[in-house]
């Protein structure tokens, strides 16, 4: 019996497997947390989440260099290194795929943040807030725009580009006192009562500063 099936059949089970396989694929230490905001985009943009995939685990080690913690700072929260982890990763992500499937998939990321939010779930030590979904958009902008200008730049060149960006004071972070400690714009030192809410009084400043 001679079964046919038409483009659109062929090209929906195409799509199903990509989106299984990367689901199947992704069981590594090194993995993001992936909230099912980020699993519709990779199942609406199945090859390029696997680009995705494919993507991040070359770039990941080039965040993880302890040089960038001199270079920049430490913090995973908040500063500059995570800034940099934004615009680096966006940066690599869009040398190789549209900006507008990568900038969804950055709304789909932050989504994803705000329901850790509501979940009590941390990143990176601290609850995820709206003040950070603003610097985290920003960031991934302006990795989006280096890396759709930089296609043929390596990863090691482009993470130099990135890191001069956020010298450059392209980026933004959010601000803190000299003890580490999160501030308003005031400089007034903020609670952890204050820090636990969505809406909060953390402040918003360019990476140089």
């Amino acid at each position: 019996m001679l079964i046919i099936f038409n483009l659109d059949e062929v090209m929906r089970v195409a799509l199903i497997f990509n989106f299984i396989l990367l689901l199947v694929t992704t069981s590594n230490s090194q993995k993001l947390h992936k909230s099912r905001f980020e699993y519709g985009w990779a199942f609406m943009h199945p090859y390029a989440a696997i680009h995705v995939k494919k993507i991040y685990k070359n770039t990941i080690m080039i965040y993880k260099g302890p040089e960038n913690k001199l270079v920049l700072d430490s913090l995973e929260s908040g500063g500059k290194l995570d800034a940099y982890r934004h615009v680096l990763f966006m940066a690599a992500f869009s040398q190789k795929i549209k900006a507008k499937k990568i900038r969804k998939l950055g709304i789909a990321h932050e989504k994803g943040n705000k329901h850790m939010h509501y979940k009590k779930k941390m990143e990176h030590g601290f609850l995820p807030d709206s003040i950070d979904t603003v610097m985290d958009l920003h960031n991934n902008e302006l990795g989006i725009r280096i890396g759709s200008e930089n296609k043929s730049l390596n990863y090691t060149e482009l993470s130099n580009k990135v890191i001069k960006s956020l010298l450059e004071g392209e980026g933004i972070v959010t601000k803190r006192n000299n003890q580490g400690k999160f501030t308003d714009c005031n400089g007034e030192v903020l609670e952890q009562e204050e820090l636990v809410q969505w809406n909060n009084k953390k402040c918003l400043i360019r990476s140089n500063e």
